[in-house]
């Protein structure tokens, strides 16, 4: 659906009931659409994925060895 920006502060509470409910609200100014309103999901539904870099990635030997100390004492100056 489409309404003109004095119907939609007129009616606001009503359009964000039909973005909820996943229908295209669009907003025109001038009759031209300048804006859409769109339900936001949550980025707490989606489950991280386990292991989804396994394979890609190499940790080479020296990562785990000690670092020199001037790097180390650069950490503390």
């Amino acid at each position: 659906m489409e309404y003109n920006i004095h119907d939609a502060k007129s009616n606001l509470s009503k359009l964000i009931v039909q973005a909820i409910e996943g229908k295209e609200v669009v907003i025109s100014k001038a009759g031209k659409p300048v804006v859409k309103l769109v339900r936001i999901t949550s980025d707490k539904k989606k489950k991280r994925e386990i292991g989804i870099y396994q394979g890609k990635t190499k940790i080479s030997k020296e990562f785990f060895e000690p670092l020199p100390s001037d790097e180390i004492s650069g950490f503390f100056s």
